[in-house]
Protein backbone atom coordinates (compact mmCIF):
# COMPACT_ATOMS: atom_id res chain seq x y z
CA UNK A 1 0.00 0.00 0.00
CA UNK A 2 3.02 2.56 0.96
CA UNK A 3 4.53 1.84 -2.21
CA UNK A 4 1.28 2.10 -4.59
CA UNK A 5 0.68 5.51 -3.21
CA UNK A 6 4.37 6.37 -4.00
CA UNK A 7 5.66 6.43 0.41
CA UNK A 8 9.10 5.93 0.84
CA UNK A 9 7.84 4.13 4.10
CA UNK A 10 7.95 0.72 6.00
CA UNK A 11 5.59 -0.90 8.93
CA UNK A 12 7.13 -2.60 11.31
CA UNK A 13 5.61 -4.52 14.09
CA UNK A 14 5.86 -3.61 18.04
CA UNK A 15 4.10 -6.31 20.86
CA UNK A 16 3.32 -4.26 23.53
CA UNK A 17 1.69 -5.13 26.39
CA UNK A 18 -0.80 -3.01 28.51
CA UNK A 19 1.03 -2.17 31.32
CA UNK A 20 4.39 -0.73 29.28
CA UNK A 21 2.40 1.25 26.67
CA UNK A 22 3.06 4.42 28.64
CA UNK A 23 6.83 3.59 28.86
CA UNK A 24 7.24 2.00 25.56
CA UNK A 25 5.29 5.42 24.06
CA UNK A 26 7.92 7.85 26.12
CA UNK A 27 10.74 6.25 23.98
CA UNK A 28 8.85 6.01 20.71
CA UNK A 29 7.84 9.26 19.87
CA UNK A 30 11.83 10.44 20.71
CA UNK A 31 12.57 8.39 17.14
CA UNK A 32 12.42 11.02 14.73
CA UNK A 33 12.42 8.72 11.67
CA UNK A 34 8.81 7.26 13.41
CA UNK A 35 6.07 9.19 11.94
CA UNK A 36 2.96 6.96 12.53
CA UNK A 37 1.82 3.95 14.06
CA UNK A 38 -1.15 1.68 13.72
CA UNK A 39 -2.61 0.59 16.86
CA UNK A 40 -4.97 -2.37 17.43
CA UNK A 41 -6.80 -4.62 20.31
CA UNK A 42 -6.30 -4.07 23.31
CA UNK A 43 -4.58 -0.41 22.94
CA UNK A 44 -7.01 1.67 21.05
CA UNK A 45 -9.38 3.98 23.85
CA UNK A 46 -5.25 3.97 25.58
CA UNK A 47 -4.35 5.45 21.78
CA UNK A 48 -6.47 8.16 22.17
CA UNK A 49 -5.23 9.87 25.16
CA UNK A 50 -2.10 9.81 23.28
CA UNK A 51 -2.99 12.05 20.73
CA UNK A 52 -2.75 16.18 20.44
CA UNK A 53 -5.48 16.08 18.31
CA UNK A 54 -8.20 13.74 16.42
CA UNK A 55 -10.34 13.63 13.81
CA UNK A 56 -14.13 14.12 14.34
CA UNK A 57 -14.94 10.33 14.24
CA UNK A 58 -11.93 9.37 16.32
CA UNK A 59 -13.28 12.12 18.70
CA UNK A 60 -16.78 11.13 19.13
CA UNK A 61 -15.58 7.35 19.44
CA UNK A 62 -12.83 8.32 21.92
CA UNK A 63 -10.57 5.30 20.49
CA UNK A 64 -7.67 5.88 17.78
CA UNK A 65 -6.32 3.19 15.41
CA UNK A 66 -3.72 5.55 13.63
CA UNK A 67 -1.84 8.04 14.42
CA UNK A 68 0.32 10.66 12.85
CA UNK A 69 2.94 12.97 13.43
CA UNK A 70 2.89 16.63 12.23
CA UNK A 71 5.41 18.78 11.46
CA UNK A 72 5.62 20.32 14.60
CA UNK A 73 6.07 17.29 16.38
CA UNK A 74 2.50 16.70 17.86
CA UNK A 75 0.62 13.66 16.97
CA UNK A 76 -2.57 13.42 15.61
CA UNK A 77 -5.11 10.33 15.42
CA UNK A 78 -7.79 8.76 13.71
CA UNK A 79 -10.21 5.59 13.54
CA UNK A 80 -10.62 4.07 10.30
CA UNK A 81 -12.01 0.87 11.22
CA UNK A 82 -15.76 1.98 10.59
CA UNK A 83 -14.81 3.71 7.55
CA UNK A 84 -12.96 0.75 6.22
CA UNK A 85 -15.71 -1.70 7.43
CA UNK A 86 -18.87 0.10 5.59
CA UNK A 87 -16.46 0.46 2.45
CA UNK A 88 -15.93 -3.50 2.44
CA UNK A 89 -19.86 -3.57 2.87
CA UNK A 90 -20.64 -1.69 0.08
CA UNK A 91 -17.66 -3.21 -2.61
CA UNK A 92 -19.66 -6.41 -1.53
CA UNK A 93 -23.20 -4.88 -2.63
CA UNK A 94 -24.09 -4.82 1.52
CA UNK A 95 -24.54 -0.93 1.39
CA UNK A 96 -26.06 0.07 5.08
CA UNK A 97 -27.81 2.70 4.05
CA UNK A 98 -31.71 2.20 4.85
CA UNK A 99 -30.68 -1.10 6.51
CA UNK A 100 -31.21 -2.82 9.93
CA UNK A 101 -27.65 -3.33 10.98
CA UNK A 102 -26.62 -5.92 14.30
CA UNK A 103 -23.22 -4.72 15.54
CA UNK A 104 -21.95 -7.30 18.47
CA UNK A 105 -19.41 -5.98 20.39
CA UNK A 106 -18.82 -2.56 21.68
CA UNK A 107 -15.23 -1.97 21.96
CA UNK A 108 -13.18 -0.03 19.96
CA UNK A 109 -13.92 -1.76 16.51
CA UNK A 110 -17.50 -2.02 17.17
CA UNK A 111 -18.01 1.44 18.07
CA UNK A 112 -15.92 2.27 15.51
CA UNK A 113 -18.22 0.44 12.80
CA UNK A 114 -21.92 1.26 14.73
CA UNK A 115 -20.77 5.10 14.66
CA UNK A 116 -19.84 4.62 10.56
CA UNK A 117 -23.28 2.38 9.65
CA UNK A 118 -25.35 5.52 11.36
CA UNK A 119 -23.34 8.03 9.55
CA UNK A 120 -24.01 5.95 6.07
CA UNK A 121 -27.78 5.98 6.65
CA UNK A 122 -28.62 2.70 8.07
CA UNK A 123 -32.46 2.29 9.44
CA UNK A 124 -31.48 1.33 12.71
CA UNK A 125 -28.31 0.22 14.34
CA UNK A 126 -28.87 -2.68 17.35
CA UNK A 127 -25.93 -3.30 19.73
CA UNK A 128 -25.07 -6.23 21.81
CA UNK A 129 -22.22 -6.62 24.23
CA UNK A 130 -22.06 -9.14 27.22
CA UNK A 131 -20.89 -5.91 28.96
CA UNK A 132 -23.96 -4.12 29.37
CA UNK A 133 -22.40 -0.74 30.99
CA UNK A 134 -20.35 -0.35 28.47
CA UNK A 135 -22.64 -0.93 25.46
CA UNK A 136 -25.60 1.23 27.55
CA UNK A 137 -23.12 4.17 27.05
CA UNK A 138 -22.17 3.55 23.37
CA UNK A 139 -25.53 3.67 22.76
CA UNK A 140 -26.25 6.88 24.59
CA UNK A 141 -23.50 8.34 23.23
CA UNK A 142 -24.55 7.18 19.26
CA UNK A 143 -28.65 8.20 20.13
CA UNK A 144 -27.13 12.05 20.58
CA UNK A 145 -26.81 11.74 16.64
CA UNK A 146 -29.55 9.54 15.29
CA UNK A 147 -32.10 9.53 18.17
CA UNK A 148 -34.43 7.14 17.14
CA UNK A 149 -32.19 4.91 15.08
CA UNK A 150 -29.77 3.24 17.20
CA UNK A 151 -30.98 0.52 20.44
CA UNK A 152 -29.81 -2.47 22.40
CA UNK A 153 -30.50 -5.70 20.42
CA UNK A 154 -30.14 -9.35 20.82
CA UNK A 155 -27.34 -11.61 19.23
CA UNK A 156 -29.49 -13.31 17.11
CA UNK A 157 -29.86 -13.05 13.39
CA UNK A 158 -33.55 -12.61 12.68
CA UNK A 159 -34.66 -9.01 12.15
CA UNK A 160 -31.38 -7.73 9.91
CA UNK A 161 -30.15 -6.99 6.95
CA UNK A 162 -26.80 -6.88 7.90
CA UNK A 163 -24.58 -8.68 11.08
CA UNK A 164 -21.58 -7.72 12.32
CA UNK A 165 -19.22 -9.89 14.99
CA UNK A 166 -16.74 -6.85 16.24
CA UNK A 167 -15.56 -9.20 19.29
CA UNK A 168 -12.77 -11.58 19.36
CA UNK A 169 -14.93 -14.39 19.64
CA UNK A 170 -14.51 -16.89 16.89
CA UNK A 171 -10.53 -16.62 17.06
CA UNK A 172 -9.55 -19.82 18.79
CA UNK A 173 -11.10 -23.10 17.74
CA UNK A 174 -13.05 -23.78 21.03
CA UNK A 175 -15.41 -20.63 20.78
CA UNK A 176 -18.81 -20.55 20.46
CA UNK A 177 -20.64 -18.56 17.56
CA UNK A 178 -20.87 -14.78 18.76
CA UNK A 179 -24.56 -14.90 18.08
CA UNK A 180 -27.25 -17.24 17.00
CA UNK A 181 -27.82 -17.91 13.31
CA UNK A 182 -31.28 -19.35 13.38
CA UNK A 183 -33.33 -18.48 10.84
CA UNK A 184 -30.35 -17.14 8.97
CA UNK A 185 -31.21 -16.58 5.35
CA UNK A 186 -29.35 -16.14 2.46
CA UNK A 187 -30.09 -12.48 1.78
CA UNK A 188 -28.56 -11.27 5.32
CA UNK A 189 -25.17 -10.02 5.36
CA UNK A 190 -22.72 -11.77 7.73
CA UNK A 191 -19.78 -9.72 8.95
CA UNK A 192 -16.50 -10.53 11.25
CA UNK A 193 -13.82 -8.10 11.95
CA UNK A 194 -11.27 -10.84 13.06
CA UNK A 195 -8.61 -11.57 10.36
CA UNK A 196 -6.47 -14.72 12.31
CA UNK A 197 -8.66 -17.22 11.34
CA UNK A 198 -9.05 -15.50 7.79
CA UNK A 199 -12.57 -17.26 8.04
CA UNK A 200 -13.71 -17.97 10.70
CA UNK A 201 -16.81 -20.50 11.77
CA UNK A 202 -19.26 -17.44 12.04
CA UNK A 203 -18.08 -16.87 8.24
CA UNK A 204 -18.05 -20.22 7.20
CA UNK A 205 -22.04 -21.08 8.44
CA UNK A 206 -23.25 -17.69 6.95
CA UNK A 207 -21.15 -19.09 3.65
CA UNK A 208 -22.52 -22.69 3.83
CA UNK A 209 -26.12 -20.87 4.03
CA UNK A 210 -25.46 -18.54 0.82
CA UNK A 211 -24.77 -15.67 2.86
CA UNK A 212 -22.78 -12.84 1.38
CA UNK A 213 -19.67 -12.53 3.47
CA UNK A 214 -17.41 -9.90 5.01
CA UNK A 215 -14.27 -10.58 6.28
CA UNK A 216 -11.70 -8.71 8.43
CA UNK A 217 -9.23 -9.41 5.76
CA UNK A 218 -12.13 -7.51 3.60
CA UNK A 219 -11.99 -4.61 6.33
CA UNK A 220 -8.43 -4.60 6.81
CA UNK A 221 -8.03 -4.05 3.00
CA UNK A 222 -9.77 -0.54 2.74
CA UNK A 223 -8.51 0.32 5.98
CA UNK A 224 -4.97 -0.24 4.75
CA UNK A 225 -5.36 1.98 1.92
CA UNK A 226 -6.98 4.61 3.96
CA UNK A 227 -3.59 4.42 6.35
CA UNK A 228 -1.09 4.61 3.59
CA UNK A 229 -2.78 8.03 1.39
Amino acid sequence: AFESHGRDAICVPAHVAPADLTDWWAGTKRARNIDGLIVTVPHKFSAYALCASATERAQFVQAANTLRRRPDGRWHGDMCDGLGYVQALIEQGADPRGKSVLVVGSGGAGSAIAHAVVVAGARHVHIHDADVRRRDARIARLQSLAPDRVSAGKPQAMGHDILINATPTGMQAHDPLPLDLTGLRPQQTVGCVITSPAVTPLIARAREQGCPTVTGADMFAQVRELMAR
